[in-house]
């Protein structure tokens, strides 16, 4: 009886311990002061701002009132610096070893090492104040997926990511391996987007999708840095473009396509797509086009720069370096034009060409090209968000977005070549970079 009484106790004392322990945990709270802010949503800048955040999202954006915090909370002091969302490029390769003058370069590197070497460039782009952005593709199947996963698991630092797996192009295309002997074998994962058919990109989109592909890529064209492709060819045709954007709606899943020729722009335009990238050789019909269709331009024009400097000193070949000096100039002014005739344009720089780490440098080249301050910003912030269909998580700083956020010294509204040096990174309330920003606690008093 003693012994029946004893467990009864213990089940008794237990249950309410069981009933806490299913209670939601207290969110920390952390306030921002920001000295000002970019609301990229209406397109002006706030003075004297205070951003609550609890846990990872934002609960609200109010004016500073010190006597307004929680009790506990913890006061990140951005008082002299301008506050914005966190910046996103839609155009990157982090899970690569990067290009150099050697077409074969893919192969000196293993699976593993190169998604290795991607939580480098990871860390890089994350610390550099882009934390989204859109992978779209490495050299080895599912390095980028790897990474993604490790991202959100905490396994590592990196910026959230939106991944596509695989390029899906043509034999010999632009994203595939080139310039070997022809009886040289490939390993699999390094053309296992490569098509014939569009049944073959039907199937190819589905094996994608379910090995964690949250976008699909197809080149269209030939490619700068492929080499034995033309960049005004088209490669893949519009009926198999077509079949992937079809395909991938089954799924929810939306399609890009790389693609610079004219012909190539306007067949993924008319096939479907949801944004083009690069866009080099855009004619005024395909301009129309895509203003007609809603479709996104993400145009890497910083690049062409980096290309011809650094593909000299370092002995780049002839073909490369011809396709981008006919490329570069041609891609600035169908930026331009693009722009001034309302096409949607997100920010995409091709991360991986030139360092990770450096993506803040098309900011100027944007405003160069017909962009005001604003506007550039606003590619980098709310556009993409838009693109990826992020909108109710990221782009902007509103209360039940998540906590990423940048901040820097000075005002990039008058001097936009501030956003190459990020003074301060925040992604999801977690502080990842800060250059003399102070912290306290707070309370209701102070």
């Amino acid at each position: 009886m003693r012994r029946l009484y004893a467990c009864l106790l213990t089940l008794f004392l237990a249950v309410p311990a069981f009933a806490d322990n299913t209670t939601s945990p207290v969110k920390p709270v952390t306030i921002v002061h920001a000295g000002a802010l970019v609301d990229v949503v209406n397109g002006k800048v706030l003075k004297d701002q205070m951003i609550q955040i609890e846990g990872e999202r934002i609960a609200k954006v109010t004016s500073w009132a010190p006597g307004a915090m929680p009790e506990g909370a913890t006061l990140i002091d951005w008082s002299g610096l301008t506050v914005m969302p966190g910046l996103m490029d839609m155009h990157t390769h982090l899970a690569d070893s990067g290009q150099s003058a050697n077409v074969l370069a893919p192969l000196e590197f293993t699976a593993a090492e190169s998604v290795l070497q991607g939580v480098k460039h990871a860390r890089q782009t994350l610390r550099a104040g882009f934390t989204t952005v859109r992978d779209v593709g490495a050299w080895r199947a599912f390095n980028d997926v790897a990474l993604r996963d490790a991202i959100n698991s905490g396994i590592i630092e990196g910026p959230r990511m939106a991944v596509v797996g695989a390029y899906i192009t043509v034999p010999g295309g632009a994203g595939d391996v080139t310039g070997q002997a022809f009886d040289v074998e490939i390993p699999k994962d390094l053309h296992f987007g490569v098509v014939r058919s569009a049944s073959e990109v039907r199937e190819r989109v589905r094996t994608l999708i379910q090995h964690g592909a949250t976008f699909i890529k197809t080149l269209a064209t030939g490619a700068v840095l492929t080499s034995g492709t033309h960049v005004g060819a088209q490669e893949l045709s519009e009926e198999e473009i077509h079949a992937a954007v079809t395909e991938a709606a089954n799924y929810n899943v939306y399609v890009t396509s790389h693609a610079h020729g004219a012909k190539g722009i306007k067949a993924a335009v008319r096939a479907g797509v949801r944004s083009i990238e690069h866009g080099s050789l855009i004619d005024d019909e395909g301009i129309a086009l895509m203003k007609k269709h809603g479709t996104w331009l993400v145009a890497d024009i910083y690049n062409g720069d980096y290309i011809d400097a650094v593909g000299r000193a370092d002995g780049w070949g002839d073909e490369i370096l011809a396709k981008n000096e006919a490329t570069t100039e041609r891609q600035r002014e169908g930026f331009r034009k693009a722009h001034a005739a309302g096409v949607r344009i997100a920010y995409g720089t091709d991360s991986g060409v030139y360092p990770h780490g450096d993506n803040g440098k098309q900011f100027v080249y944007m405003v160069r090209y017909g962009m005001s301050e604003m506007e550039a910003i606003q590619s980098a912030t709310l556009s993409p968000a838009q693109l990826l269909g992020w909108e109710a998580d990221v782009g902007s700083i509103e209360a039940g977005k998540f906590a990423d956020m940048v901040a820097v010294k000075g005002d990039p509204l008058k001097d936009i070549s501030l956003l190459e040096h990020i003074d301060a990174v925040m992604k999801g309330g977690r502080i990842i970079k800060s250059e003399k920003h102070g912290t306290a606690t707070g309370g209701a008093d102070q």
